[in-house]
């Protein structure tokens, strides 16, 4: 297999039914399944020696067989949740038999125990993936305002009605198209204006200044999943 073929390729090529792109697939990513099942087992796994380094690459192996290039996630995310499926049930075995299995055990357990990827999980898969890219794209937008995460749970008013205040101006600034075009335009709040529409002092917004941002710009946004943190009347973000 020319070392030059990409991963996407190889996966292809696997999903058809070539034997060789599968084990070089395998290979390839061999350190990302031992980083994995070493992350979830708590301690470093061993190739050579520790029988849930056979799950991890037959979890993996099974994931070439469930993916399908026409859902949102990624290989790798689906990769990485049918490695711990796949250990969740060995280490539930393992238990029960107050034991330690034989890779001759896990093989037969992965062949015929072990329940495949069903269609709820999958699209939980996508759903997770979904919500992670969204979260990166809202970083990235609050990065144009001058404002990160942290500051933003470090700044965030403590009290459920100053977070009903500060939602309340955020959509003020957002239903005027003046203020609107403000806050996009200089990447700050229109302070003077906004303290006439809303009852909140100008000290007030001043000081929740980043969370009011925050919220505008998640209302502008259209985020599907990050609005639901938002209550349905004037709770701020939960």
């Amino acid at each position: 297999m020319p070392p030059q073929t990409t991963p996407d390729r190889l996966l292809e090529q696997a999903r058809s039914g070539d034997t060789q792109a599968r084990e070089e697939l395998i290979r390839r990513f061999t350190p990302f399944v031992m980083a994995v099942v070493s992350r979830l087992s708590g301690r470093y796994i061993s190739m050579s020696e520790d029988d849930e380094a056979s799950v991890g690459l037959m979890a993996f192996n099974e994931a070439i067989d469930s993916y399908n290039s026409d859902r949102a996630s990624s290989f790798l995310t689906l990769a990485e949740i049918v490695i711990r499926r796949r250990l969740v049930d060995y280490f539930r075995r393992e238990r029960r038999h107050a034991g330690t299995l034989s890779l001759q055990a896990i093989e037969e357990m992965s062949a015929g125990v072990a329940a495949p990827i069903d269609k709820e999980s999958l699209n939980l898969i996508d759903e997770i993936a979904d919500r992670r890219r969204e979260i990166e794209r809202y970083q990235k937008e609050l990065a144009a305002y001058g404002i990160t995460f942290a500051q933003l749970a470090k700044n965030s008013p403590r009290h459920r009605d100053a977070r009903d205040r500060a939602l309340a101006a955020a959509r003020v600034v957002v239903e005027n198209p003046l203020l609107r075009q403000y806050l996009v335009n200089h990447k700050a709040l229109p302070l003077k204006a906004l303290e006439k529409s809303v009852e909140s002092s100008r000290k007030t917004l001043e000081r929740h200044r980043q969370y009011i941002i925050a919220i505008a710009v998640m209302l502008m946004g259209n985020y599907e999943y990050l609005t639901g943190y938002i209550g349905q009347k004037g709770g701020g973000l939960k």
